[in-house]
């Protein structure tokens, strides 16, 4: 387990939900226990909201040996809960698809195969910068993603073409929250927390 570094936003505490939400806005739902909280009825969202961001978060995927495809072990990390990193039981496949684990949904394959078994914890750490948008609310700059998968680089600065499928809306610039998805499967989250990112670093330099 990752521990939030200095200025971490922690979402999940591994007590309760309460910093959490359904899409409906109704409080979250989800069960947890021994600092667990498992996938329950309906997605749930962050209460808090960011744009460029750090964001950690640790999973663990059960044991589903007679499901295939998206029947084994499904959820989803949604990064302003518009753009959909796939959660799902894809230990030993040779070449991932745009529809295994750490995919960008329908969007990316990712690089390599970096999952684990079933039963065993896995992370994403994601570094996402957020779409740039005009006063018009036209998008300037799409967003771009890099995502490392226990450890290993599954996506690599990668260009955002637009919001996945199940996207909470198409508010390009605007703030958004993180968002876990209700699949139908007992998938478990844990150690979830994201650090907001300065917009732009300085573009100036003062000798000292």
């Amino acid at each position: 387990m990752s521990k939030p570094v200095e200025g971490a936003i922690v979402l999940f505490n591994g007590q309760d939900v309460c910093n959490w939400h359904q899409r409906d806005g109704k409080p979250a739902t989800w069960q947890v226990e021994d600092g667990v909280m498992t996938v329950g009825e309906g997605d749930i969202l962050s209460n808090e909201t960011f744009t460029d961001a750090f964001v950690h978060v640790e999973f663990r995927l059960p044991d589903m040996p007679e499901a295939k495809g998206q029947a084994k072990g499904n959820s989803g990390v949604y990064v302003q809960g518009r753009y959909e990193i796939q959660v799902l039981d894809s230990y030993g496949i040779n070449i991932p698809g745009k529809g295994d684990c750490g995919a960008i949904y329908d969007q990316f394959a990712p690089l390599v195969n970096a999952c684990k078994p079933a039963l065993e914890w896995q992370s994403y750490d994601i570094i996402f910068r957020a779409p740039r948008a005009n006063e018009a609310k036209e998008v300037t700059e799409p967003a771009r993603i890099t995502v490392l998968q226990n450890g290993q680089v599954i996506h690599n600065n990668v260009e955002l073409p637009g919001p996945t499928g199940g996207a909470v809306d198409h508010n390009l610039g605007e703030p958004g929250p993180l968002l876990l998805q209700d699949h139908g499967d007992l998938v478990q989250y844990r150690n979830v927390w994201l650090v907001h990112l300065p917009l732009a670093g300085s573009d100036t330099y003062e000798p000292r």
